[in-house]
């Protein structure tokens, strides 16, 4: 439907008849008037209405109608649609998955066939990112190095698509956990204080990098940013190795550094050894870190202002025009030139 945004600036409409009706008209007699030559050939050209004065009922109602359209652009016409919902906006998470050479290991078994450990955390953050409804969620990889494959957005389909596009060693075998918080830390810092969230997730111990993961856990705690750790890796399983079966274990996994980080920045630790476990973690984060409230729903506005105020000035162009062009050709019409009387001859 269409509104008016300030109704209130109708109560301008009669302000013109307002000001004729207590202000004094102007002196005619008034010095410094403009004198113009052909002003009397000029008033009989146009039927002796030249008196500045008078005014025809056209240009009044010319003049009314520009007032009003006037007005009516200030009163702010607007389209306002149905409404549409918005998320409320939440939390801020960022989710650093490790990507390592360990991350391929076969220790983690789906319908009784062993599968790696990435594949099982990519369905399981899958389902925790579809879950985050109103939330900011971005994604940092890592191993060799660290590096933002998604910032933080709204569009979890897209983050989903990219953590799905993941692959083992993508930058290297080793694992770089404190470059992960830290490059996590350098999107989250400059987001509102509340809600900052980094959930990190790993199957080893911190054995590259610049950073150190505990001066980055300290830095994110000066930051009031919690960081929730899971460790991943299944229980001892007999696997079929290029070396004949053999028990793989996730033994590089320092429990103690991630129990740390979560501690010192008011995060939790957890540790996933089967499918449903890691489910389990995801679904105790989305309760420790519970999603936001309900959406908000807005109208939609388009301003209409712009089509009364074009349109009076057309009509005001349009009376200016209509006033002054007949009058200046009449006049054109009227002017002969100079007199030609014949050479003028010299006198002896």
């Amino acid at each position: 439907m269409i509104t008016f945004l300030w109704a209130f600036a109708f109560l301008l409409l009669p302000l013109p008849f307002v000001l004729r009706y207590f202000l004094k008209p102007a002196d005619k007699g008034l010095g410094g008037a403009l004198k113009v030559p052909f002003f009397a050939s000029l008033s009989r050209d146009l039927g002796g209405r030249a008196d500045r004065t008078s005014t025809s009922w056209w240009k009044l109602a010319a003049a009314s109608l520009v007032w009003l359209l006037m007005v009516t652009a200030l009163a702010r016409p607007a389209y306002v649609g149905p409404e549409v919902p918005l998320p409320a906006e939440g939390r801020d998470i960022m989710m650093a998955i490790d990507l390592s050479g360990s991350m391929a290991e076969q220790d983690f078994a789906v319908g009784g066939r062993p599968t790696t450990r990435l594949n099982v955390v990519k369905d399981a953050a899958d389902a925790f990112i579809k879950s985050r409804k109103g939330d900011r969620v971005g994604l940092v990889l890592f191993s060799d190095r660290a590096y933002l494959q998604a910032p933080l957005t709204f569009d979890r389909e897209a983050v989903r698509k990219l953590l799905d596009e993941a692959q083992v060693g993508l930058t290297g075998q080793q694992t770089a956990i404190g470059d992960a918080i830290a490059v996590s830390l350098n999107r989250l810092k400059d987001r509102p204080a509340e809600g900052r969230v980094l959930v990190l997730l790993t199957d080893g111990a911190n054995n590259r990098g610049e950073m150190d993961p505990i001066r980055a856990a300290e830095l994110a705690k000066k930051l009031g940013i919690r960081i929730y750790t899971i460790g991943v890796g299944g229980a001892p399983m007999a696997v079929d190795t290029a070396m004949g079966r053999q028990m793989v274990t996730s033994s590089d996994l320092d429990e103690g550094a991630l129990r740390k980080i979560a501690d010192l920045t008011g995060g939790q630790y957890f540790r996933a050894t089967d499918v449903s476990g890691l489910a389990q973690v995801y679904r105790s984060i989305d309760k420790l870190e519970p999603v936001g409230a309900d959406p908000v729903h807005v109208r939609p506005e388009i301003a209409l202002y712009f089509w009364p105020a074009g349109l009076a000035m057309l009509i005001a162009a349009l009376s200016v025009l209509i006033g002054t062009v007949p009058a200046l050709i009449a006049n054109r019409r009227s002017y002969k030139g100079p007199v030609n009387n014949g050479p003028v001859t010299k006198e002896a």
